[in-house]
């Protein structure tokens, strides 16, 4: 998506005021331009970015991770990117916790804060103020957890947390292991339920949703796209570089997206090619599951396409919002 202003004319920047607490979100499936038409927003709106994608934590990660690059970074500020080394965990409840720090700090200097990213669970975990349990990981238990769904089968794991948890079994998808492990992690290390830990309470902000969408077949030719730019970029040495600085597969950042199918090729047991099929196929799964966290029904999504006209709207709803108008919504449409 192109954001930038038509040539010869200069969107104006709005101010907003330092009591005003608002925020604008900015969700939609990874490479359907967020990070452009957040920058294009920030600068008309006197923003700044803080991101809510959990790939984006860790340094040294920056092609895999289409990172938001230093030109990007400096057109607007940008919160939340480079906070960890690699062999660092960033769970939710620090995420959230430092998320809501950065958007006061912008509140505070006057600033209209933008939150963006593909990651559903953070986005909804800062909007909605969930109170996620304080329970730092423990990578022993979650490997035996793991192994015990590889072996038993992921029905038979949330079996197990029906048993300690009904009320969370209940809202976890049993195909979703990582969210199942995450629970009885939290059960079985403090001895406490995990729903009992996990409410919510809505932070004071006022919020503005805007969806970005796109045909899926035209977003899967963008993500390869993308993807065979990345590799042009860089991408096989910039993960050659972590493999030899000695961060492992096991490690969270190493077995993302874009890194975890390396494996393979450096062990010598595939080819670049192969590696680059398999990153394309996994990345329109993960487009697919980003499409469960923010459905296009969802009335409280402003949801646009991904074109210039749709930049161009965004920014008309975004002003007509701050005036305070109300705005009449249908299915998410406005």
């Amino acid at each position: 998506m192109t954001v930038s202003p038509e040539p010869g004319r200069e969107e104006p920047t709005v101010k907003v005021g330092a009591r005003l607490r608002h925020l604008v979100v900015i969700v939609g499936p990874t490479a359907v331009g967020k990070t452009q038409l957040s920058l294009r927003l920030a600068r008309t709106f006197d923003g700044e970015i803080v991101s809510a994608d959990s790939r984006l934590f860790y340094r040294g990660m920056d092609i895999g991770t289409a990172k938001p690059t230093a030109e990007e970074q400096r057109c607007a500020p940008h919160h939340l990117i480079d906070i960890a080394d690699p062999d660092e965990t960033v769970g939710l409840a620090e995420f959230q916790q430092q998320a809501y720090a950065a958007i006061d700090d912008i509140h505070r200097r006057g600033k209209l804060p933008f939150l963006v990213g593909g990651t559903g669970q953070y986005v909804r975990a800062v909007v909605e103020g969930w109170r996620v349990p304080r329970v730092p990981p423990n990578l022993a238990l979650r490997a035996e957890l793991e192994a015990e769904a590889a072996r038993d089968g992921a029905a038979a794991l949330h079996a197990r947390l029906a048993d300690l948890d009904p009320q969370a079994a209940a809202r976890i998808d049993a195909r979703n292991v990582r969210r199942v492990v995450r629970a009885l992690e939290v059960c079985l290390t403090s001895g406490q339920s995990f729903s009992q830990q996990a409410s919510k309470q809505p932070p004071p902000y006022d919020v503005l949703k805007i969806g970005l969408a796109m045909e899926r077949a035209t977003l899967y030719a963008r993500v390869d796209q993308r993807l065979h730019a990345m590799v042009q970029a860089g991408l096989v040495e910039e993960v050659q570089a972590l493999v030899e600085k000695g961060y492992g597969w096991d490690l969270p950042a190493m077995s993302g997206l874009g890194y975890v199918q390396f494996r393979p090729y450096f062990e010598g047991r595939a080819t670049l090619d192969e590696v680059v099929a398999e990153i394309s196929r996994a990345t329109r799964r993960f487009v697919r599951h980003q499409a469960n966290w923010f459905r296009p029904s969802d009335p409280s999504i402003v949801w646009l396409e991904a074109t210039e006209a749709g930049a161009a709207h965004a920014a008309e709803v975004v002003r007509r919002w701050l005036s305070g108008e109300v705005l009449a919504s249908a299915a998410g449409q406005w």
